[in-house]
């Protein structure tokens, strides 16, 4: 039996680890709009670092958490992060967060450490050491606005996100998949993180009439969005690219069947792995632990991936590791993962909200 897993919270106190262990910064929002993913991705965080660690460990010494509260402003997140980094308190960095934080800690890092980025993100260049799990805007959104436009007949529609480096780069995405599919934007807005205009966004819709929104809002601006959705009265379809399972439930689920999200993953997919993932999960957390999601399901997969990295490259050392990352596989619920040129290939599952729960009806 591998040892408990040590989460330092305080990461001031990372310097109080064993020193014969591979510490990992855990970069996950505790607080801001995106606050409400953080205890789910830390337990699962937590099981993938309890899995490494009775299988041997990392390089014979076993994986330590430092948690880095990754819902704050980009500045502040990458600098804790570099600090961590510099000192030594930290050899590699899982996250799920906020791409403008993601963007701020490459940055900061320059390649100094592995840096295993779990979530949807915008696509793009790579740089040394970066590692991208996530679907990039072009694959994740693009099954869903075509499922709409199919069986929805959604012409007409409305792009609605916070303002920042992810949405914008998903709607440029998505417009160019409307123009092929012979679909138009009717209307675009983007609003700062934290909004609480929303029945000034819903009066933007009414006066419009799209067939369809695509929400890149994110965290309880979307959850905010979608109660007052709810109430409006409004009839159109929503796609949503970061609504998951404790969104969806904090929204007070949804049961007009017009709710639908593009992931990578959700908790309920019928897979042997993912199967064996949940009970393994609810043993080790309870029945009543947070759900299984997306988000926090990205960084079980992170740990892995970085554990499997680290063996492979037998060091931590950047070159090293982008030397021999191509190929690297891990298995997680959705399935096996494997490397080419820093980022994985993987299914994307459109799911409707049917109370609350999403039920996937189709994958590319």
């Amino acid at each position: 039996m591998a040892d408990p897993v040590t989460v330092v919270i305080d990461p001031l106190e990372a310097h109080l680890l064993r020193a014969d262990t591979l510490r990992v910064a855990l970069v996950v929002p505790v607080s801001g709009v995106l606050g409400l993913l953080g205890p789910g991705a830390i337990n699962c965080a937590v099981l993938a670092a309890h899995e490494v660690n009775a299988a041997g460990g990392v390089l014979g010494t076993p994986v330590e958490l430092v948690l880095v509260d990754g819902g704050r402003g980009p500045a502040a997140v990458a600098g804790e992060v570099r600090e961590l980094v510099r000192s030594g308190a930290v050899q590699a960095v899982v996250g799920t967060h906020a791409s403008d934080v993601r963007v701020a800690i490459e940055h900061a890092l320059g390649g100094a450490a592995p840096f295993v980025y779990t979530p949807p993100y915008e696509g793009g260049a790579r740089r040394p050491g970066v590692y991208y799990l996530g679907e990039p805007a072009s694959l994740q959104v693009g099954p869903g606005i075509d499922w709409l436009v199919e069986h929805r007949r959604a012409r007409r529609w409305f792009l609605l996100g916070n303002d920042y480096v992810w949405p914008r780069l998903v709607h440029a995405s998505a417009r160019s998949r409307l123009r092929a599919r012979s679909a138009t934007v009717v209307g675009e807005r983007l609003v700062p993180p934290g909004t609480t205009a929303m029945d000034l966004l819903l009066e933007q819709l009414a006066a419009v009439r799209p067939d369809a929104v695509l929400l890149t809002l994110i965290g309880s601006d979307l959850i905010a969005f979608n109660r007052a959705f709810a109430a409006s009265g409004l009839g159109c379809a929503r796609l949503c690219g970061a609504l998951e399972e404790h969104g969806l439930l904090a929204a007070g689920g949804d049961s007009t069947g017009g709710l639908y999200a593009a992931m990578g993953y959700f908790g309920g997919i019928a897979t042997d792995a993912n199967l064996g993932l949940g009970e393994r999960y609810t043993a080790m957390f309870g029945p009543d632990a947070p759900l299984l999601n997306g988000h926090g399901h990205g960084c079980y997969e992170g740990v892995l991936m970085l554990a499997s990295l680290a063996r492979r490259a037998g060091t931590l050392a950047v070159p090293a590791v982008e030397a021999v990352a191509d190929g690297t596989t891990v298995v997680s619920g959705r399935g096996p993962l494997t490397l080419v040129a820093g980022r994985v290939c993987q299914r994307v599952y459109v799911a409707r909200a049917d109370g609350l729960d999403f039920e996937v009806v189709t994958s590319v």
